[in-house]
């Protein structure tokens, strides 16, 4: 099973993939977790670079969008679709929703240029994804007090409010495969709220 793990920032989207680590665990099962951009060592050099704020000149959109999707085919080929196939639980913090969420509707990138990337390049979809979904004043809040911001911390709420509004139309159009959480809630009751969804897939 792949599952994916989406938000804005501070929606405590690590918190969450803990908890569902240590419970499939406790249950016996083999579980790989990993994220995005990165999991493996070539694609966290890339996401190095696409957080970084020490740039000597400012990265284009386009380009933020391709090194996404470099760091995503490694992923995949190295990590993912592997263990997959060994019958591994994968659980991924952030995929293609994101790029959608920032690169499209945050950074105004065409549709059309996301989806000719997916259909070149991402062979697998997670079959469950779940979106933490809370106001960005409490998200941001959040990020701020875990310390420096990165690259895409340091943007405006706008911004922010653009790409939640990406994630909500995905949720709109794919309702089966996305199961918004309410992240305002303390961190056990999400985790609750994901297990039902859960009992639901499984």
């Amino acid at each position: 099973m792949f599952i994916s793990f989406e938000g804005t920032e501070g929606v405590g989207k690590t918190t969450l993939i803990g908890k569902l680590f240590e419970h499939f665990q406790t249950q016996g099962k083999d579980v790989v977790l990993t994220r995005e951009p990165g999991g493996t060592p070539l694609a966290e050099q890339i996401r190095g670079l696409l957080l970084s704020v020490n740039h000597d000149e400012q990265m284009s959109h386009d380009t933020e969008l391709l090194l996404m999707y470099a760091a995503r085919a490694q992923h995949l080929d190295r990590v993912i679709l592997p263990a997959l196939a060994e019958g591994k639980i994968v659980l991924c913090d952030r995929f293609t929703d994101s790029s959608f969420a920032y690169q499209c509707a945050g950074r105004g990138l065409s549709r059309e240029k996301l989806q000719l990337l997916n259909e070149n390049f991402v062979s697998r979809m997670p079959d469950l994804t779940f979106w933490l979904d809370a106001p960005i004043e409490l998200g941001m809040t959040r990020a701020r007090e875990r310390g420096a911001l990165d690259r895409f911390e340091q943007e405006k709420v706008a911004f922010f409010a653009s790409v939640r509004s990406g994630f909500a139309e995905i949720h709109t159009r794919e309702p089966e495969r996305m199961k918004r959480l309410d992240a305002t809630q303390s961190p056990e009751q999400v985790f609750a709220e994901a297990l039902s969804y859960l009992a639901e897939c499984v």
